[in-house]
This record gives structure tokens, sequence and C-alpha cells, in this order.
């Protein structure tokens, strides 16, 4: 079964995140950098979050629905 491109996007953000945290804990860049790479980490942290949103609001659709695991459709405008 294929991946889904919201959780693709939502693996490569964190991966993303990680990497610029390491980097940030390390140091060795500028303060410019240091910026640009602590903005780019919100806009991941952003993205991470509405995916985990989504995800959480598909299981309580699964959940909610009088007990019985009934599949709905979701609208992830």
């Amino acid at each position: 079964m294929p991946r889904k491109k919201s959780a693709t996007l939502f693996e490569d953000s964190l991966k993303d995140l990680e990497e610029i945290v390491e980097q940030l804990e390390q140091g060795d860049i500028s303060l410019e950098e240091s910026l640009k790479s602590f903005e780019q980490g919100v806009k991941l942290t952003r993205t991470c979050q509405k995916a985990l949103q989504e995800a959480e609001q598909k299981v309580q659709i699964l959940l909610e629905k009088n007990g019985q695991q009934t599949l709905e459709p979701f609208n992830d405008e």
C-alpha cells in the first residue's frame, strides 16, 4: 500500500527539523544563519503540527461512530 503524501511530508519535515536542531546545538553557524534556520524550524514545526492534527481528526472520526469502526471521507482542505 503506497504511503500517503501527508505521511511523507510529515516524516520529511520532521527529519529536516531534527537536522536544524543539530546545527543550532553545535553552534558553528553565524547568528544570521541561526536566525534563518530557526525561522525554517518554526515553519517545519507548524507543518508537523498540522499533519498530526489531521491524523488525530481521522482517528476521532473512526472512534466516534457509535463505537463502530467505520471509515468516512476526511476533508483535508
